[in-house]
């Protein structure tokens, strides 16, 4: 990986780098952004294990060439070296949620990604 990326010094830097990462292009820096074994809840009705796992389904979504805008955030949830962070997104799909560990260097990464929770009939 690219050592010269910025890291998320905060769980809520994920969401912006996040967005600059796939407005770029970037498949790989997309997945640096998660722990070796996250698991994303992605595509719907599907889990998607282990970074390469994620960072396979990221090239995939780049390579349609996706434009993404910042989505306001709900407050951070912290317990320790966890966080729970969520967005109301901006194409209606009912809410984004994720799990972020603090890293030994201080840095945070993703464990648990439900990008579309809430979709479908039977969202509320």
């Amino acid at each position: 990986m690219n050592d010269s990326r910025k890291v998320a010094r905060e769980p809520e830097d994920i969401a912006r780098l996040f967005v600059e990462r796939v407005n770029a292009g970037d498949a790989e820096g997309l997945a640096a952004l998660y722990e070796k074994d996250a698991v994303m809840g992605f595509p719907p009705g599907q889990v998607t294990v282990g970074r390469e796992a994620i960072r396979g389904l990221f090239e995939s979504m780049v390579s349609e060439v996706p434009h993404f805008e910042i989505e306001e955030p709900l407050p951070t949830l912290r317990h320790g070296d966890l966080a729970l962070t969520a967005t109301r997104p901006a194409d209606g799909t009912g809410g984004r949620a994720q799990v972020a560990r603090r890293q030994p260097d201080g840095s945070w990464l993703r464990i648990l990604d439900r990008p579309e929770a809430g979709t479908g009939p039977s969202a509320g």
